[in-house]
């Protein structure tokens, strides 16, 4: 267990804390305001933002969708660079935290941004940012990593940089409390899966690191349980905290990490516009039975420290059949339905993207083949 842990974002969490980032934000720092659909504009959280920068030079920038594109972003990063705008403050879910993150290294980039994600530009330096959270469920607020996509050619990939991890993250749980209830419900999934892709790997004796994953979990089983209790304060703010700690390095220090459920999920997300989250659902318990032998140990583990399952030879297989009895209690599917109606040429098509993205060896012990990815979709699309 070797590692080196720093995160260096400061989180300022509570309701009211939007105000925080007047003081946050140097006020010779010319800002780019980036969002996403206009319901922060519904909700209040707009109007306290604009409060906030009432000291600043600010241009916004509307519109980063769900799954936030290389095509939408580019002109943001066009308005960056034509205004010499020096910090982003970007307001939203995850979506729209990954992007600024891309935005944040192509101002700085002469060349297409997208050599970002293909690892033809490594970047050396990006814009300051920070972030104002009203959609848990990535982390992206205070870790490395943003994911986005090409709607030319229908590539989502990923990139990690420490130059874009967030220097605040304000993360108020009254943002919430007009979100619809499938964004709620992705949140926890998302943040569930986050959790089990550091944690259902190899055995390592790293016990903080186990326990903490073992409580966050139950945290998020608790929330699933008590989903009637979501316009409640505290429901709000264990979710909100629970889905930041999935993904800020902490867990994953020290510790194989797994990721495959991800990267075959972003295909399904590219190709047939699946919420990331519900990609997970799908793709998770196929790829968990198909890799049970290699898991067994975790499994266990999961299933008598989060589930308390009783011990047996199939405690493992008990386990992710309770994990897709969690996903099922939110009314999330875990099987494809809605991909057309021919499913080889479906699997085809995930499988061709894969070999395409070069995710030809994946999981922690890169067991995961094209071969066992045809096998882990065979079994996820209905």
């Amino acid at each position: 267990m070797q590692f080196s842990y720093s995160n260096p974002t400061n989180i300022h969490f509570g309701q009211g804390q939007i105000s925080k980032i007047a003081d946050a934000i140097p006020q010779d720092k010319k800002v780019l305001f980036l969002y996403g659909g206009g319901s922060i504009k519904k909700n209040g959280v707009y109007d306290q933002v604009v409060a906030a920068l009432s000291n600043h030079v600010w241009f916004e920038f509307a519109g980063v969708e769900p799954n936030p594109t290389k095509e939408t972003l580019d002109k943001a990063i066009n308005l960056a660079k034509e205004k010499q705008l020096d910090f982003i403050l970007a307001v939203g879910g995850g979506s729209v935290i990954d992007g600024s993150k891309y935005v944040a290294a192509g101002s700085l980039y002469d060349g297409d941004g997208w050599d970002i994600l293909t690892g033809e530009y490594t970047p050396s330096a990006a814009l300051p940012i920070g972030a104002i959270l009203t959609l848990p469920a990535t982390g992206s607020e205070s870790n490395k990593g943003a994911v986005i996509t090409k709607a030319e050619t229908q590539s989502k990939l990923a990139f990690m940089s420490p130059y874009v991890q967030p220097e605040f993250a304000v993360l108020d749980p009254d943002t919430m409390k007009t979100l619809p209830e499938r964004q709620l419900i992705n949140g926890i999934v998302d943040a569930w899966v986050h959790v089990c892709e550091q944690y259902i790997t190899n055995p390592a004796g790293a016990a903080v690191q186990d326990g903490y994953a073992e409580a966050l979990l139950k945290s998020l089983k608790a929330l699933a349980e008590n989903y009637a209790d979501r316009d409640d304060d505290q429901w709000r703010a264990n979710l909100m905290w629970t889905a930041n700690q999935a993904l800020n390095g902490l867990i994953g220090s020290g510790v194989q990490q797994d990721w495959a459920t991800h990267m075959i999920g972003h295909e399904l997300t590219a190709l047939y516009g699946v919420d990331h989250a519900r990609s997970l659902a799908i793709i998770q318990p196929s790829l968990l039975r198909n890799q049970i032998e290699q898991k067994r140990a975790k499994l266990e583990q999961l299933g008598k420290n989060v589930f308390s399952l009783e011990g047996g030879d199939d405690l493992a297989e008990r386990t992710i059949d309770a994990i897709e009895a969690l996903y099922h209690s939110l009314n999330v599917e875990t099987q494809l339905t809605n991909y057309g109606s021919d499913k080889p040429k479906a699997i085809d098509q995930v499988v061709e993207q894969l070999e395409e993205h070069q995710m030809i060896a994946l999981g922690e012990n890169q067991a995961i083949t094209l071969v066992e990815s045809r096998k882990i979709l065979e079994h996820a699309i209905a």
